[in-house]
């Protein structure tokens, strides 16, 4: 079994409360593939200029995650981003935007990626994440992420896309823009008759809600007395639940809400680092003991229901 992730491969400046770091490894398919690969083997697809260094390749191939589909532009800059935290932690202001190499990216998937049984499509344009579906010999499992810029001007082809895969994951803003519902119970509803089986509303310290077939499903964050960094938290989630689906092999609702309670923990520990840090510096166990302090969280013991007349 083997999973797909294709997006973003970044070098990210950041300024919060509690310190700041340049030029840090980021992008939401090294989150993803760093998250996922905890569980199986990851195939990273994504490009880079002749700017991104060796170490950088060494820790994603360490980790298990193959390159093969990491494009190297020569004499190209690799995509960076910068942005600043505020005191709360949830707001969050883009100073500079570089897209570099990233700009004109068309992924073309190695040969070995295209039997893939499960796929990831990170946020770009729709028309590009198509072409990826497009690419693959076999009807892969297949997730899409989204924001709000691709939801502004390239409506029609985003929702082409939303009717042909999976699940569609987004936070709770994006699913308002592009339901154009104000409710966030409505605007999933409404987004699961475009054609996908799951819509998955990632919501912050809220958590996150499930739409499917016969209604929704909510599971709550984890409590965490100081988040770090909150950047990469939600290709986290992505990359979490991405795995527990590859190594569990398990799609239907049960599967979804397991993967998605995975991707939640391992959401919090990219939070309590900068960078990737938060996870590299995590082992199995430690996701493992996290995961079994929140399946606790959310279980109840046998309790009398009272009747109400």
């Amino acid at each position: 079994m083997s999973l797909v992730v294709v997006g973003s491969v970044a070098f990210d400046s950041i300024q919060t409360p509690d310190g700041a770091l340049e030029n840090a490894l980021g992008g939401s398919a090294v989150h993803l593939s760093m998250a996922a690969s905890y569980f199986g083997g990851v195939q990273l697809v994504g490009v880079v200029g002749e700017d991104f260094p060796v170490e950088h390749k060494q820790l994603l191939t360490d980790r298990g995650i193959c390159i093969d589909g990491l494009e190297v532009v020569e004499g190209g800059k690799t995509f960076r981003w910068s942005g600043k935290y505020f005191d709360d932690m949830d707001r969050r202001e883009t100073l500079s935007v570089d897209l570099n190499v990233f700009e004109n990216f068309r992924p073309d998937l190695p040969g070995s990626y295209r039997n893939a049984q499960y796929l990831f499509l990170g946020n770009g344009a729709p028309v590009t994440q198509a072409s990826v579906l497009d690419q693959m010999g076999s009807r892969p499992f297949t997730v899409v992420d989204t924001m709000d810029l691709w939801i502004d001007i390239a409506r029609p082809d985003l929702e082409s896309l939303v009717s042909n895969v999976d699940a569609l994951v987004l936070n709770d803003e994006e699913s308002q823009q592009l339901s154009g519902e104000k409710n966030v119970v409505l605007a999933g509803r409404k987004i699961l008759a475009m054609g996908p089986r799951y819509v998955i509303t990632k919501r912050g310290q809220h958590g996150a809600m499930i739409f499917h077939a016969d209604g929704e499903v909510t599971l709550p964050a984890i409590p965490l007395e100081n988040v770090v960094y909150p950047t990469g938290a939600g290709d986290s989630f992505a990359g979490g639940m991405m795995g527990c689906l590859l190594r569990s092999d398990r799609t239907d609702l049960q599967g979804i809400k397991v993967a998605v309670a995975w991707g939640t923990v391992t959401a919090s520990f990219c939070c309590q680092g900068f960078g990737v840090e938060g996870l590299k510096k995590i082992s199995p166990t430690d996701l493992q003991e996290r995961f079994g302090q929140y399946r606790n969280m959310l279980e109840l013991d046998p309790v009398e229901i009272p009747q109400i007349t």
